[in-house]
């Protein structure tokens, strides 16, 4: 029965680090995400930000490591410098290292997201306006990533829009996994800080951003657990409960304990 340790980036899992532990149970597939390459590598590495794919394609950790990027649509450089003609600017074109002759290339207008802003003033007259301008203009502007020929990146044809953790979990139930232990799935919450244990570096927010509404990850995750039934999940050491949204769901849950135990991790 294959395995999968799909790991977050919630601070709950802030002792484990791919090149501090080894897991002897050769079973299991690791499903990391966004930033955790930089403290090791992963079976599979899941980037849903534009920013920070550019930063790992820039390590080349791709070359050597399965990727996974949201959007990852290759067009010829030509004709992507054609296209952004005119719109020329430091703060607004962010080129990768070594230009090649094809590229991906993604991104956030200002625009839209000065529109977002007001939409939300509008809807929450006492909102929080720096808060909410950090998180909307997070990766704002264009991102030009240079590949090679022989690109090795897998673009993610589904789902689309959502975040790395849930996208990681989908993918690898996708690929056959029949037991699927969950770490780092930490939700967040309006109140309190940004649960990520990478937050404050680059292409991350800063450590004082304020939480979002879990909803949107909590159905995303539902979403997955209904759709594979026929698959075991285990979250470990989870920090929020989500109450009776799993009712009718055969979820368990281990601690960190009991997850090294089973996996063999040391």
């Amino acid at each position: 029965m294959s395995k999968a340790l799909v790991i977050g980036n919630g601070e709950s899992r802030s002792w484990y680090k791919p090149c501090h532990q080894q897991i002897m149970d050769n079973d299991t597939v690791t499903w990391g995400c966004n930033a955790i390459y930089r403290d090791g590598a992963v079976d599979n590495l899941v980037a849903i930000d534009y920013g920070i794919q550019q930063e790992i394609y820039n390590s080349e950790y791709q070359d050597s490591h399965t990727c996974w990027f949201a959007d990852w649509s290759i067009i010829p450089s030509e004709v992507a410098e054609m296209t952004l003609m005119g719109f020329e600017g430091p703060a607004f074109i962010h080129r990768s290292k070594n230009k090649t002759s094809n590229c991906v290339v993604q991104g956030k207008d200002p625009a839209y997201i000065q529109e977002k802003i007001e939409q939300a003033k509008q809807l929450n007259a006492n909102i929080d306006i720096e808060d909410i301008t950090k998180k909307f203009a997070k990766d704002v502007g264009i991102w030009i990533t240079y590949v090679g020929d022989n690109d090795p990146v897998k673009d993610i044809p589904f789902p689309k829009g959502w975040i790395a953790g849930t996208t990681a979990l989908h993918l690898a139930c996708q690929q056959g996994a029949k037991e699927v232990y969950m770490l780092g799935f930490d939700l967040s919450k309006k109140d309190e800080l940004i649960n990520n244990i990478y937050k404050g570096t680059g292409y991350y927010l800063p450590a004082d951003t304020k939480g979002v509404d879990p909803q949107t990850w909590i159905n995303q995750m539902l979403a997955v657990f209904r759709e594979f039934k026929d698959t075991q999940f285990y979250w470990v050491d989870p920090v929020h409960n989500i109450g009776s949204s799993t009712d009718n769901i055969d979820i368990r849950y281990l601690t960190k304990a009991d997850l090294c135990d089973t996996l063999k991790i040391i």
